[in-house]
């Protein structure tokens, strides 16, 4: 569970509450129109971006920025670095009985036992990292979509409202009331833009930014393995993923 997420989208939303609440209370700022136009408005027009399955696939996505199991790169640098010297005492054999967790090093590690040239693992192991980076993509620009789309139709709502409002001037008292309804919907996409569409697909971004950091980590360990370097060697080189700052915790550490 990613807490900074979770903790972020339901303090934002208390905080509106309140300020709601303090403004004259929340059903003032609850329209069932203005609801529909914003919400499903927003929906429609993001789903005539994509096919149905990507549209639907988008929930799914939206999971990952609440719920997301990463591996520590620290973790798998060492476990390359295991991996490594086992391969170099007993051939790549050794590593088909090694327990790894991560999918992706376990491909990885299967195409060594199996015996492919080093220009065919690569290969494959690119292949995936560019479809994984495209299926990440996609569901970022579907949040990105209604980050763009749902302002907009707060401001068709709000033209909407607008031109209900001024047909109907001959009665003053109705005009304040009218008003509010039509700014509802501005208020609506705002708010659906700002602190759920856009953070969530910020937060897709992050995600993807270190998975692939970690691919991109395991590729180059794998293909070292398979060329036969030093696991102290491999060790420095994969070291290079890690922040400076981590870099030199391990140092005196005395990893």
């Amino acid at each position: 569970m990613d807490l900074a997420t979770l903790i972020g989208l339901i303090g934002a939303f208390v905080f509106v509450v309140i300020a709601m609440t303090n403004s004259g209370g929340l059903e003032i700022f609850f329209n069932v129109p203005s609801i529909l136009i914003v919400v499903l408005g927003s929906l429609f027009v993001v789903m005539m971006k994509y096919n149905l399955k990507q549209f639907f696939g988008a929930a799914k996505i939206a999971i990952k920025a609440f719920m997301f199991k990463l591996d520590i790169p620290d973790d798998l640098i060492e476990q390359a670095v295991v991996m490594a010297d086992a391969a170099r005492k007993g051939g790549f054999l050794a590593l088909e009985e090694a327990q790894i967790s991560n999918s992706f090093m376990k491909k990885s590690v299967d195409m060594l036992v199996d015996g492919h040239d080093a220009d065919v693992v690569r290969d494959a192991l690119e292949k995936d990292i560019l479809l994984t980076e495209q299926r990440h993509k996609l569901g970022i620009g579907i949040f990105r979509s209604f980050g763009d789309v749902a302002p907009a139709m707060g401001m068709i709502g709000t033209l909407i409202g607008l031109v209900g409002m001024l047909s109907n001037m001959d009665d003053p008292k109705s005009i304040g009331p009218a008003m509010a309804v039509a700014l509802l919907t501005t208020l609506y996409g705002a708010v659906l833009a700002n602190m759920v569409a856009i953070p969530i697909a910020d937060k897709l971004s992050l995600r993807m930014g270190e998975e692939m950091l970690n691919r991109h980590l395991i590729m180059d360990a794998v293909l070292a393995i398979q060329d036969g370097q030093n696991p102290r060697v491999i060790d420095s080189f994969l070291k290079n993923y890690l922040s400076e700052k981590q870099r030199t915790i391990d140092t005196m550490d005395g990893n």
